[in-house]
């Protein structure tokens, strides 16, 4: 198996992922818009010039254009891609603004706005859940793989092959659940019941430090037990538990995505390892080399980023849209022309800006600026 996947490889991983997880994003929209009675001028995949489209019977052009890095739908009352409100809208004939996105309710328009994210998160529960009725579920028992040296887990005479059954009388079912407890208590010694050979014994262990700081100085001491995890087992999944086991996993990858977030927000991890586009090709390509299990995975992880990005409270994305309508719904009025037009100008400025500052973090990750700096002097 090659290591580097090749051009042609990464560019069709990466439309092969970004593609239909665009789509799906935007027919959340579409199709809860139309179950609201909204009509749909024109759904497309991608932006800028168009490369070919069609239009269907309920007068939906969809169209396919040369940029696939998003997509939009654009419904009647809409004035462009991201959806502000035509001031036009309210000339035209009765029957045109009854299936105009403006005239619906709040409720609705903001459910039209919220199935976008929504669906994203479910595609990522059905990849994950597929995935783990075909492969079974990845568990990590808690049985110690390996001991560290001069570690709290050897001073305490554990062994490669103890299994742990439980910690301050907590059953322990998983090796991740070990780190949920042990990481909150450093230097604190705590009841625990190992199983060796078929027999059981209690012993009391005081978890090691490992120290981090923030940007802001702040200190953080973790508690390390120096252990690592026995091979992974997996365990079949019915039909009927693999939804189940896909959202188990959804919920894991987002915390562990805000995890990582919230570290690179107060210092404790590098800005440098936020990507865009260019990482995700990258990223896209090495996936598909290492099989389809990898393949799909990846997508399910990209589907639960692309939908928690819409969320956020930036106008243009799905969140700023859903802000406004929160604003409407407490004061019973839509938020004001003049103020949207601000707002979506800074929405822009700040989405600009992050795809500028991931973009420069993707080139520097390929070299670009090293090999630039060399050619220089």
């Amino acid at each position: 198996m090659i290591e580097n996947p090749s051009l042609l490889l990464t560019v069709f991983a990466f439309l092969a992922i970004i593609g239909p997880l665009v789509f799906v994003h935007e027919f959340g929209h579409y199709i809860v818009g139309r179950w609201c009675g909204v009509k749909a001028e024109a759904f497309s995949i991608g932006f800028g010039k168009e490369l070919f489209a069609w239009v269907d019977k309920r007068g939906t052009r969809w169209r396919l254009a040369m940029l696939p890095l998003g997509g939009y739908v654009k419904f009647k009352g809409d004035m462009n891609a991201a959806s502000q409100t035509d001031p036009e809208w309210l000339t035209m004939s009765a029957q045109d603004r009854a299936e105009s996105f403006p005239a619906k309710p709040v409720w609705q328009r903001a459910a039209i706005v919220f199935a976008g994210p929504a669906i994203n998160f479910l595609a990522a529960i059905l990849l994950l859940g597929a995935l783990a009725y075909i492969q079974g579920d990845p568990e990590a028992p808690p049985v110690v793989g390996a001991v560290s040296n001069g570690s709290a887990a050897q001073s305490a005479g554990l062994k490669a092959g103890d299994r742990i059954v439980s910690i301050m009388g907590r059953d322990i079912g998983s090796f991740t659940d070990i780190s949920s407890i042990v990481t909150l208590r450093p230097n604190e010694v705590l009841p625990y019941v190992v199983e060796r050979n078929g027999q059981r014994f209690d012993v009391s262990i005081a978890a090691g430090t490992r120290i981090e700081k923030d940007r802001f100085g702040n200190v953080f001491r973790l508690g390390q037990l120096g252990v690592a995890s026995a091979p992974l087992v997996f365990r079949p999944v019915s039909l009927i538990e693999a939804p189940v086991v896909g959202a188990r996993k959804v919920v894991q990858l987002f915390s562990s995505s805000m995890d990582g977030l919230w570290q690179i927000i107060t210092g404790r991890r590098s800005m440098k390892e936020l990507g865009g586009p260019l990482k995700i090709a990258d990223v896209s390509g090495q996936a598909a080399n290492m099989g389809w299990q990898s393949f799909i995975f990846l997508m399910a992880f990209i589907s639960i980023n692309l939908g928690f990005i819409n969320l956020l409270p930036i106008p243009m994305l799905d969140g700023g849209h859903l802000l406004f309508y929160a604003f409407e719904g407490i004061k019973g009025r839509p938020v004001s022309p003049q103020v949207q037009e601000m707002a979506y100008r800074s929405g822009l400025m700040v989405l600009l800006s992050l795809m500028v500052f991931v973009t420069f973090n993707d080139l520097s990750s390929f070299g670009l600026w090293r090999s630039l700096s060399g050619l220089i002097g």
